[in-house]
């Protein structure tokens, strides 16, 4: 079924965390390329929340500004959308605040992402508990309707709906209810070692794709790609996972469909396979890299870029919270 979706607004953003890889893409930015056409949209590099991990302070200085790049490499558009970076807004923060007071520990407890980074070793602290908070404020600050995102942060988007929902019947209406804009396909894309656990610099460097993978790399890495028994190109992600998910990245990369993928396969292995796959992702990935590399060579039409971006943001955020304040009762004329 065709998805149809009105003018509404749409928000999201993504943390610099270092590289992106496909599955960030693929989950997510992909979409908002497509979608920022149909909505006003806001996009934002998520520098507070890649805080809730310890950074090396000029680490991340200098990934921020990698990432912006990134964004702009890869489609989005700031004329027409407002694009920035969430920490130039200190609305989000102050929003954040107010959430907290009726957001219970409960709701946080059972948030599966954090509870797979402690599971990876990540420090329990405070601020990576209560991120989905900062994230519900990021939604809502600019009142969207909608949430391109990847399968895994679908329950974020479930709380930030509850706890927009929690607010207008506390203190009166003032926040739509927004929804997460999945990808039909390649919400989730898997690791390349392991299917059955999605693609994440966590799990090491041989299981994602890095969108700067230098082409060596990338073959290095496909060519590695467990795959399942048997040796027929088939799309069968109950009886074979590892093989679906290869398959999966070449038909987001070439448009082929699955059925069109096993005839073109037909009578080959993985060698042949995995070759087509790399030289398929090498080929699409090139031209990214190119732009990314001269945009940070022109840094001062990026932090231009930027700073735009954040004035107009600020300007939306300043009267979504000012009505906030006003719901609540602090807001005060003196």
């Amino acid at each position: 079924m065709e998805q149809h979706v009105s003018k509404q607004i749409m928000v999201s953003g993504l943390k610099p965390s270092g590289e992106i890889h496909l599955g960030n893409y693929l989950g997510a930015v992909k979409q908002w390329v497509e979608l920022q056409d149909m909505h006003p949209s806001y996009f934002f590099v998520a520098d507070l929340h890649a805080i809730t991990e310890p950074q090396k302070p000029k680490d991340l200085h200098a990934q921020i500004i990698e990432t912006a790049a990134t964004y702009l490499a890869l489609g989005i558009d700031p004329k027409k959308s407002v694009f920035f970076i969430q920490s130039h807004v200190p609305q989000h923060t102050e929003l954040m605040w107010i959430l907290n007071t009726i957001t219970s520990m409960g709701d946080l407890e059972r948030m599966v992402v954090y509870k797979e980074k402690i599971s990876e070793g990540k420090e329990a602290l405070a601020g990576l508990f209560a991120y989905p908070v900062l994230m519900a404020a990021d939604i809502i600050l600019y009142k969207a309707a909608h949430v391109p995102v990847g399968e895994d942060q679908r329950q974020h988007v479930e709380l930030t709906r509850e706890l927009a929902r929690r607010f207008n019947t506390r203190f009166g209406n003032v926040f739509p209810l927004p929804k997460p804009l999945l990808p039909k396909v390649g919400a989730r894309i898997m690791s390349l070692q392991d299917p059955s656990k999605k693609m994440s610099k966590s799990h090491g460097a041989a299981t994602y794709i890095g969108l700067f993978d230098a082409p060596d790399v990338i073959r290095k890495k496909i060519k590695s790609a467990v795959t399942d028994s048997g040796s027929e190109i088939i799309y069968s992600p109950e009886k074979k996972p590892a093989v679906a998910n290869l398959m999966t990245l070449y038909h987001l990369y070439s448009g082929l469909t699955f059925s069109e993928i096993e005839k073109e396969f037909a009578g080959k292995g993985y060698g042949d396979f995995k070759v087509a796959l790399a030289e398929l992702l090498i080929s699409n990935l090139s031209p990214i890299q190119d732009e990314r590399a001269a945009i940070l060579a022109d840094k001062n039409r990026l932090l231009t870029v930027l700073r735009d971006g954040g004035e107009r943001a600020s300007a939306t955020a300043a009267k979504t919270l000012d009505e906030v304040y006003a719901k609540v009762g602090l807001k005060i004329e003196i």
